[in-house]
C-alpha cells in the first residue's frame, strides 16, 4: 500500500478518534472539504445516524492554540462561533461543530447572479452590527499573548503584508521594471498613515464573506485564528473590499457608514478622521489579497484565485482615483493604472 494512502488513513484516523471519544459514535462517513488559502486539511465527518462534526488536522500548533484561545474567549462574551468538542494532545488536530456549508458569500450568490441588492445589503448590515462585539467588547480582555506569528497590526506587520504584495503579485505578475525609490516612498506614506490610526481593539484579520457562516438564521464566525491587537478599520476594510463578494462601489460607502454609526455606540472617535483613515486601510488590505492571490494562484498553483484579481484592480484604481489626494501614492496609482490582466 502507497505511503501517502497509509499516510492519509492514519490522520483520518486521529480525527476519528476524537470523534468517538466525544460522540461514543463511530465516523463511517468522511469528507474532505476545500480548505481555499490554508495549508490546513479539513474533514467532515458523519456517524451513520447523522452526527456530524468538522476535523482539522494542521501543523502549525501556534496556530492552532490562537485558535482554541480565542474561541474560548468569545463564547464567554456570547458570540456564534464554532464549539471546540475535543483537541488532541500535541495539539494537531481538533474537532468542533459542524456549521454546514452556507457562507456569507454563497447566500449572496444563491439568487444564481451576480446583483448585489437591498436583501444582500441587509445581510451586511447584520454583520456589521455584531463585528464591533469581536473588535471591542470581546476585544478588550482578549489574552494576546496567544496570538500567531504577530501580537499586532502594527508596522512589522504592515510592511510584511507590502512585502508579500511585492514578492507574490508585482514580482510574478507583473512584467515590467520598478522604479524602487519611488515605489518604497508611497509605502513609506501609506504606513505612516495606517500607523497614525489607534491600535488597542481585536483585529480579526480575515473577517471576508467566506469566513461567516448561516445556520438556522444565525450567522456565525470562523477562521480567526490569525486575529492580532490592531486599528478597528481593517476588518470592515475586509469585509467590504473582498473581491468576491463584488459589492457595488456606492453600498460599500453606505455600509461603511452604517459601520461608523454602529462603532460609535462602542467608543468615542472622530468620525471625519475615520471616514479618512478607512481608505488607506482598504488599500492595504487589497495589497494583502493581491498577494495572496499571486501566491495560491501561481505558486500553489490554486487558479481559481486569479479570478479575483481583475475585481481588486478595478477596487484599488477607483481608490487610488477618486478616495486619496491626488499627490498621494502618485508611483503606486501609475502602476496599477498601467498594469494589464488577462484573467485566462
Amino acid at each position: 500500500m502507497p505511503h501517502a494512502v497509509q499516510s492519509e488513513k492514519h490522520l483520518h484516523s486521529r480525527v476519528q478518534n476524537l470523534f468517538n471519544k466525544h460522540f461514543g459514535l463511530v465516523a463511517e462517513n468522511i469528507e474532505q472539504i476545500t480548505s481555499h488559502g490554508s495549508d490546513r486539511i479539513i474533514l467532515r465527518l458523519r456517524s451513520n445516524n447523522g452526527v456530524s462534526a468538522i476535523g482539522i488536522i494542521n501543523n502549525h500548533i501556534g496556530e492552532n492554540k490562537a485558535f482554541v484561545a480565542f474561541a474560548e474567549h468569545f463564547r464567554k462574551f456570547g458570540l456564534n462561533i464554532p464549539e471546540i468538542y475535543n483537541i488532541s494532545d500535541d495539539y494537531i488536530f481538533y474537532l468542533m461543530e459542524d456549521l454546514g456549508d452556507i457562507t456569507l458569500l454563497k447566500e449572496i450568490k444563491s439568487g444564481g447572479n451576480d446583483g448585489f441588492g437591498e436583501t444582500e445589503a441587509n445581510l451586511y448590515k447584520q454583520v456589521i452590527e455584531i463585528l464591533p462585539e469581536f473588535q471591542v467588547n470581546a476585544g478588550k480582555s482578549l489574552d494576546y499573548t496567544y496570538c500567531y506569528q504577530f501580537n499586532e497590526f502594527g508596522k512589522d506587520n504592515i510592511w510584511h503584508d507590502i512585502n508579500y504584495f511585492y514578492s507574490r503579485f508585482l514580482e510574478v505578475l507583473h512584467n515590467k521594471s520598478f522604479d524602487e525609490n519611488e515605489l518604497n516612498k508611497d509605502f513609506q506614506a501609506l504606513v505612516s498613515k495606517l500607523l497614525e490610526a489607534s491600535r488597542e481593539y481585536f483585529l480579526y484579520r480575515d473577517f471576508q464573506s467566506r469566513n461567516i457562516m448561516l445556520k438556522n438564521g444565525k450567522f456565525y464566525f470562523i477562521d480567526f485564528q490569525s486575529g492580532r491587537r490592531g486599528a478597528l478599520l481593517y476588518d470592515i476594510a475586509s469585509l467590504l473590499y473582498d473581491a468576491r463578494a463584488n459589492i457595488p462601489m456606492e453600498t460599500r460607502e453606505k455600509l461603511a457608514d452604517h459601520y461608523f454609526d454602529v462603532i460609535s455606540g462602542h467608543i468615542s472617535f472622530d468620525k471625519e478622521k475615520y471616514k479618512d483613515y478607512f481608505w488607506y486601510f482598504a488599500i492595504i488590505r487589497i495589497l494583502q489579497a493581491m498577494g495572496a492571490y499571486g501566491f495560491l494562484g501561481i505558486v500553489k498553483g490554486k487558479k481559481r484565485f486569479l479570478e479575483s484579481i481583475p475585481a481588486a484592480l478595478k477596487n484599488i484604481r477607483f481608490i487610488l482615483e477618486n478616495r486619496v489626494q491626488k499627490n498621494e501614492f502618485p508611483y503606486l496609482r501609475k502602476i496599477f493604472l498601467e498594469m494589464q490582466y488577462d484573467k485566462t
